[in-house]
């Protein structure tokens, strides 16, 4: 099974690879085509073809990276679950313990699927709509159960994550309905804050190559702030020490560093953004932000807007006084 991009191995040690978010201020989700909410049979096309769900599943394992939290946004609990490697604590994720119920998913596998446990829980539905799954892993899961992949090689945003899984589990109104109050909260917070409106920010992962790693524009986690009214920077990639100059924007967010992580590097301490203390430092890759933001689903961008906010406002407001951790 091939991993997705370098952002996510960091994020979760390569459990959530979460690029491509479309943006919620710009054009309305569409929903995808299909019979009317709880009809069957239903057919969804994805990357490796067409998949057809004959009947309302009732045993749905999850083998996408951040799969669970849709299945569960949409009052449905998965049998099944993909693990999330690393620091995060992903069982007790805060969003999602409602919709658990008390109740966790049986584990198939983290870094890769494990068939035979996916086989053992006799499932009528395999969700895998950010798995990044190759085509010998969808053979071997359909050969198992109507089995769902991405839509093409760059995985799904997570509206379209929401959508299909909705079309699939036959709830697409309330799919749609989930879309529209993701989407009002990022733009309720829009309003909050005009402030964040024309200002750039610059998203990089701490601990990546012993460096800094600027998200791509498209990287959900980079495309959450955009969703909030900041502008991408243009840097993208590895930035090496000597290079941390290019980081500088109206705000820079570092992901998985502290503060304390970043004290000892003289040309990340010389932004003129560290000076102003325009910096939001997340933490390590176990908080709560952070692992909201890897999830990137309707039950964790909420969380992640809550914590985000209020950090990112004494950023951007011109008062160095204000902290931003």
């Amino acid at each position: 099974m091939r991993l997705p991009r370098l952002g996510a191995a960091a994020l979760l040690t390569a459990a959530l690879a979460l690029a491509g978010c479309s943006s919620p201020s710009q054009e309305p989700a569409a929903a995808p085509s299909a019979a009317p909410d709880g009809a069957y049979p239903v057919t969804l096309t994805h990357l490796y073809g067409s998949t057809t769900i004959p009947a309302k599943p009732q045993r749905i394992v999850a083998v996408g990276f951040n799969e669970a939290d849709f299945v569960l946004a949409l009052g449905e609990k998965p049998v099944g679950q993909r693990e999330v490697l690393g620091s995060f604590d992903a069982d007790g994720r805060s969003w999602a313990q409602a919709a658990l119920g008390g109740t966790q998913p049986e584990k198939v596998g983290g870094s890769e699927i494990d068939f035979e446990r996916v086989a053992g829980l006799r499932p009528d539905l395999i969700l895998g709509v950010y798995s990044f799954m190759e085509q010998a892993d969808y053979d071997r899961l359909s050969a198992i159960a109507p089995t769902v992949a991405q839509p093409d090689e760059d995985g799904a945003t997570w509206q379209e994550q929401t959508l299909t899984t909705g079309q699939a589990l036959g709830k697409e109104a309330e799919a749609q309905q989930v879309v529209a109050d993701t989407e009002k909260r990022f733009a309720d917070a829009r309003a909050a804050h005009p402030e964040f409106a024309g200002k750039t920010v610059t998203v990089a992962l701490w601990g990546v190559d012993s460096g800094l790693y600027a998200l791509e524009p498209t990287d959900l986690r980079a495309k959450f702030y955009a969703d909030l009214g900041f502008t991408p920077s243009a840097l993208t990639g590895a930035v090496a020490p000597e290079s941390y100059g290019q980081l500088e924007a109206d705000v820079v967010v570092v992901m998985g560093g502290t503060r304390e992580d970043l004290a000892g590097q003289p040309t990340f301490q010389g932004l003129p953004a560290a000076q102003q203390n325009r910096v939001v430092y997340t933490g390590g890759f176990d908080t709560q932000l952070n692992g909201a933001l890897g999830f990137g689903s309707p039950l964790s961008l909420p969380v992640a807007i809550d914590l985000a906010v209020p950090r990112l406002a004494a950023a951007a407001d011109g008062n160095p006084a204000n902290p931003t951790d």
